[in-house]
């Protein structure tokens, strides 16, 4: 847990390992691990981590830190050294020779270079500011922000992204002028200039595969050996068990590895259409876990809230960091310090519901351009474009989505699309953002994988914007807060590199969801969980809005209050609490929620100026200044 963190000068600053103290005091600030630090000369390097969650190594000038339980060809000793004579000779692509989760920097004084990267998943985070006179870099915005040098404006585009995903994707952070590497990127800084690039890309063969059987043995083999290293270590494992197909899977090979039941843990909530307990117990039983359950309460919602928004480096609007807290903090309080989620299993293995959506919507692009264009949509959208019928209605919008070309069709349904932005957000606001860059953005990612299948596009863009920007930092800053270790086995690299190699239609046959992943597993997994539709942790925001006073005044306040930052209009957060939210709670409670989070998270973290826009570090100057 924590981070990593450090600074080039490219001027004399005797303040340098003053601020990296400060820097790095701030990664530590929820879990207390110890701090670590190296300078010399111009340069210093400080990992906030316990024995077996960091390497360092200084020699000649050269400072270099590794954090994370990364190996280097499988061993796990003087990473950081190897690394260093690795980059000496190959240069960032040295980083290739890494595999686990990993943050690592290398900073080299003398010749005023530095190297960034982080691992292929996007586990571990790396943030980074270059500045006049320095560079500053950190695994948390959290950590730049304490040096009085770093940049403290808001960057507008990154709001209006937050309100379009619900998160800030990579390479954009919430300040202006910072930025982060994406899964599988470096940065190199030579005396001023900045250079970013790939030394690993996930490259998928579709090609005709091997027979079942073998690919089976191979899948049980690397998930067995990925949960095997996850486990490794000292401290208590246990596992999420939420009772779908991923956490099942990880909870049953974990106890078989370890030869004692696994310890698990689940989150259920007393509300309709809500909880999943029922799935959870039957995987419990079936592998005989060491079950643990805890219901939340919309009391637990209004008290982790505001925790949820200190823990966060960014605007974040994952509702479902809430019960992932509350079944971390389950765990801390058994003993647990390391817990395995299954996060990944989604995307690489073809669990997603939108690609068995999108793969029907693509059946209609397959059909002979002459019926659809003289017979099916004349039809639809002429003749009987007028008939408010079922049916009609039902043919005319599945029709709309399939001329929609990917990947904008998979916004469909995104709801600021839907409210449209200028209704949403306040005009000055508006005139600083362009509207259209979030779907570029989804765009460029997707034109990079031209010439694959449509699941496997799907799948590149879903490692991005839905685990390692969403899904992962909702995970981890949950057990951040708890106090809890997050391993994803699944994320292994030899997984990840097993994926690449399965074909398309192993991960989605037809409309049948993660094809392989569930035939190689039949034997080890209750039928009812093989068989059950994907849940998650949804939290029912909604209902509680409804009937929970205190909750609703949290989130209606929060509305309130963000109203004079001027970032979104007055008159549609009146009409979002007022109508839109009493007419459908679960689908417009998801925008509230999202606002929510923005005004808890600007009152945090923001500025110490009402407008939120921009911030000063003179308090941080002055805090720092040799005392009298």
């Amino acid at each position: 847990m924590s981070g990593l963190c450090g600074y080039l000068n490219t001027v004399r600053d005797e303040r340098g390992p003053r601020f990296l103290r400060r820097m790095a005091a701030s990664m530590a600030r929820f879990d207390s691990s110890p701090i670590h630090a190296l300078t010399d000369g111009p340069a210093g390097v400080a990992v906030a981590a316990c024995a077996d969650g960091f390497s360092m190594h200084s020699r000649d000038g050269v400072l270099a830190a590794v954090w994370g339980r990364a190996a280097l060809e499988g061993d796990t000793r003087q990473v950081a050294m190897r690394l260093t004579e690795l980059w000496m000779v190959r240069g960032p692509m040295a980083c290739a020779d890494l595999s686990g989760p990993f943050a690592v920097c290398i900073v080299d004084g003398a010749s005023g270079q530095v190297m960034l990267a982080v691992d292929r998943s996007g586990i571990h985070s790396m943030h980074y500011q270059s500045l006049p006179q320095c560079l500053l870099f950190g695994s948390s915005a959290a950590a730049l922000r304490q040096h009085p040098d770093a940049h403290d404006e808001l960057d507008r585009q990154a709001l209006y992204h937050y309100l379009y995903f619900h998160m800030i994707p990579a390479p954009l952070t919430v300040y202006r002028g910072q930025q982060r590497l994406l899964p599988g990127e470096f940065l190199l800084y030579r005396r001023g200039r900045l250079e970013r690039g790939s030394y690993w890309k996930m490259a998928y063969s579709e090609r005709r595969e091997l027979p079942f059987a073998v690919l089976k043995h191979q899948f049980l083999a690397t998930l067995e050996h990925a949960v095997r290293q996850a486990a490794e270590g000292d401290g208590k494992v246990g596992a999420f068990l939420s009772g779908g197909t991923d956490s099942s899977t990880l909870a049953g090979m974990l106890g078989k590895i370890t030869g004692q039941p696994a310890s698990t843990y689940s989150i259920g909530f007393d509300v309709d259409g809500y909880d999943e307990m029922r799935y959870a117990r039957i995987a419990a039983r079936h592998f005989g876990t060491d079950h643990h359950e805890f219901y939340v309460t919309a009391d637990d919602v209004m008290e982790a809230v505001p925790r949820l928004a200190a823990v966060s480096d960014q605007p974040f609007g994952n509702a479902s960091a809430i019960p992932a807290y509350y079944c971390a903090s389950m765990a801390r309080a058994d003993g647990v310090t390391r817990l395995l989620g299954g996060d990944g299993g989604d995307e690489l293995f073809g669990g997603n519901e939108r690609y068995a959506r999108q793969a029907v919507f693509s059946r209609y692009e397959q059909l002979p351009s002459c019926l659809r264009q003289v017979l099916i949509e004349p039809l639809l959208f002429g003749l009987a474009g007028k008939l408010d019928l079922a049916p009609l209605r039902k043919a005319r919008s599945y029709v709309e989505q399939a001329l929609m070309p990917m990947p904008a069709r998979l916004e469909t349904y995104n709801l600021l699309r839907r409210y449209g932005a200028a209704r949403v957000l306040h005009e000055d606001f508006l005139a600083d953002v362009d509207t259209s860059a979030a779907l570029d953005q989804l765009n460029a990612r997707y034109s990079e994988t031209h010439g694959l299948s449509q699941i496997n596009r799907m799948q590149a863009i879903d490692l991005l914007y839905t685990l390692a920007d969403n899904d992962l930092r909702k995970v981890r800053h949950a057990c951040e807060l708890a106090g809890v270790d997050a391993v994803f086995p699944f994320l292994n690299d030899d997984m990840l590199a097993f994926s690449s190699r399965l074909s398309p239609n192993a991960k989605l046959n037809g409309t049948r969801l993660r094809y392989f992943f569930k035939r190689a597993l039949a034997d080890h997994l209750p039928r009812p969980i093989l068989r059950k539709k994907k849940h998650g942790f949804g939290l029912p925001f909604g209902h509680w809005l409804q009937s929970h006073a205190g909750l609703r005044e949290l989130a209606f306040d929060s509305l309130n209050d963000l109203k004079r930052r001027r970032i979104v209009r007055a008159e549609f957060i009146d009409t979002l609490t007022r109508t839109l939210v009493r007419e459908h709670p679960a689908y417009h409670g998801t925008m509230v929620w999202v606002l929510m989070m923005l005004e808890q998270w600007l009152c945090q973290h923001a500025t110490r100026r009402a407008s939120g826009f921009p911030a000063d570090a003179a308090e941080i100057a002055a805090d720092l200044a040799p005392k009298a």
